[in-house]
C-alpha cells in the first residue's frame, strides 16, 4: 500500500463525505476517488479493500471530532461542578455540529456494523474504549457525579447528537442548546 499520510486522510476525509451524503452502499472507491478529486484507482492504492477503507474511515472520524487540547485545558481552569460540565457537553456539541458529516458518517458506519462483524467488532471496541476513557476521564478530573452519572450523559448526549443531526426540526428551535443545560442539570449531582 502506498504511504503518503496526507493523501490518505484526504481519502478518508472523501470517504466520510460520501458515506454522510450516499451512506454505505455508495461508498466505493471510484466514489472516494471522485470526492478527494484524485485520478481513478487512487483509493484502490491506499487501502487493502473495503472494510480497510470503512476500518480506517472510522479512526479518522475519531480523529476529527476529538476535542482541541487547549480548549479543554481552558475550560478545567473552572471548578469541578455541574457548570463546568455543561461547559464541556456544549463543548461537545460544538464539535459535532462543526463536523456534521463526521458524525452522520459515524451512524452509517454503525449501520454498517450490523452487517458486517468484523467491523462491529472494531467498532464496538473503539466505542468502549472511548466511553471508558470518557468515564475515566470524568472520574478522574473530579467533575461531580459517579460512573453512572456519566455513562446516562453520555447515553443522553448521544441521543440528542443524533436527533440534532438528523431530523434537528423534532427538537425545534433553540435545541440543542437549552437541552444541553437540561440534561446536565437532571443528570449531574450538584456540588
Amino acid at each position: 500500500m502506498v504511504q503518503n499520510p496526507a493523501r490518505r486522510a484526504a481519502l478518508t476525509d472523501a470517504a466520510i463525505d460520501v458515506l454522510a451524503r450516499e451512506g454505505a452502499r455508495g461508498l466505493t472507491f471510484r466514489a472516494v476517488d471522485a470526492q478527494a478529486e484524485v485520478p481513478g484507482g487512487t483509493a484502490s492504492n491506499y487501502f487493502a479493500g473495503r472494510d480497510d477503507l470503512l476500518h480506517q474511515t472510522a479512526r479518522r472520524i475519531h480523529h476529527r471530532i476529538a476535542p482541541d487540547p487547549a480548549v479543554i485545558t481552558g475550560l478545567l481552569r473552572a471548578p469541578r461542578d455541574r457548570a463546568l460540565v455543561t461547559a464541556l457537553m456544549h463543548n461537545l456539541m460544538s464539535r459535532i455540529s462543526a463536523d456534521r458529516a463526521g458524525y452522520l458518517a459515524m451512524l452509517e458506519l454503525r449501520l454498517e456494523a450490523t452487517r458486517r462483524p468484523e467491523l462491529r467488532a472494531e467498532l464496538t471496541g473503539t466505542i468502549r474504549d472511548d466511553l471508558e476513557a470518557n468515564i475515566a476521564y470524568h472520574l478522574g478530573e473530579g467533575l461531580p457525579g459517579d460512573r453512572e452519572t456519566a455513562v446516562v450523559l453520555y447515553l443522553a448526549m448521544t441521543g440528542l447528537i443524533v436527533e440534532h443531526l438528523t431530523l434537528p426540526d423534532v427538537l425545534g428551535p433553540g435545541a440543542p442548546g437549552t437541552l444541553v443545560d437540561t440534561i446536565v442539570e437532571r443528570i449531574v449531582p450538584a456540588v
